[in-house]
């Protein structure tokens, strides 16, 4: 088989937002060469309210070499903005790079969303709900309405707020790592109530019955991952198949939960990016299996 091409990119830094005071940024890797590339709007972690948009760095820069326009972007938090703010967010930077990928080489029907953690929970969550009044309420002229895609990345992600409160509310605190116990507190700062945890699970959602649009998903999970519960992924795996979307699921094995990032260069690592390249450039074009 013959090696895929690897793009040389560029690095540009924007804002692509300013609301309520805040300025929110855009980290933009593009590839050089002949166009049009798949484009994604991608999220970091955090548990909603640390980070920013250079978390994913190594990442963002390995799909970026693989033919694929990146926009990593900024999002309000806690405790300035608690959900459903940051879901706007998303959906605006979603509509942005739809308004402008002629400019950035790419189209707007190549357009769709990374992300890991709980900003793979932003990602998804907003794609699947492109048209909710509440995510879908920022407009500014020159951006369009559509916030809709045709696929989604999402990289262990917090797919069931509520699951994963009550699961970590649930580990002893002497058996706790750090960043499970300040999890608990990251929830409760970002939904303040469970109801809000229970409303924008996707998990749940698609559980109720609630109509939404179902894009193509790769799911990328450390078959370990101790911070994400595997029964949260094999709930939503089943209740998106239910609901006729199509998810495809990859485990993979790593020291850490997070083996893209802490470790970009081993051997899983660079299995998950052709996993994930050739997912993008696939749902991209338009194909699937």
């Amino acid at each position: 088989m013959a090696a895929a091409k690897l793009w040389d990119f560029v690095v540009e830094e924007r804002e692509y937002l300013a609301i309520d005071g805040v300025s929110l940024g855009m980290r933009l890797f593009r590839p050089l060469g002949d166009g049009p590339f798949p484009a994604v709007v991608e999220c970091h972690g955090g548990g909603w309210c640390v980070g920013d948009r250079t978390n994913n760095d190594a990442i963002n820069e390995a799909v970026a070499r693989c033919g694929v326009v990146v926009a990593a972007i900024d999002f309000r938090m806690p405790p300035q903005a608690p959900y459903p703010a940051a879901l706007a967010d998303v959906n605006f930077a979603t509509r942005w790079l739809k308004s402008n990928a002629e400019e950035l080489g790419s189209r707007a029907d190549m357009v769709g969303v990374m992300g890991s953690s709980s900003g793979g929970h932003l990602t998804l969550l907003s794609a699947m709900r492109p048209d909710d009044p509440r995510y879908a309420s920022i407009r500014r002229t020159g951006v369009g309405s559509d916030a809709s895609v045709r696929y989604a990345v999402t990289l262990w992600p917090v797919i069931c707020p509520i699951g994963r409160f009550d699961y970590l509310q649930g580990i002893p605190k002497s058996d706790a790592h750090p960043v499970l116990t300040e999890g608990v507190a990251r929830h409760e700062a970002f939904w303040k109530t469970r109801d809000a945890m229970s409303e924008g699970s996707p998990v749940r959602a698609l559980e109720r019955g609630e109509a939404m649009r179902l894009p193509d998903v790769l799911y990328i999970q450390n078959e370990t991952d101790q911070l994400h519960p595997r029964r949260d992924m094999d709930r939503f795996i089943a209740a998106y198949g239910k609901a006729g979307g199509r998810v495809q699921a990859e485990m993979f094995a790593g020291d850490t939960y997070d083996f893209l990032r802490a470790d970009p260069q081993g051997a899983e690592a660079q299995r998950a990016l052709q996993t994930i390249c050739g997912f993008i450039k696939d749902r991209a074009r338009g194909s699937a299996p």
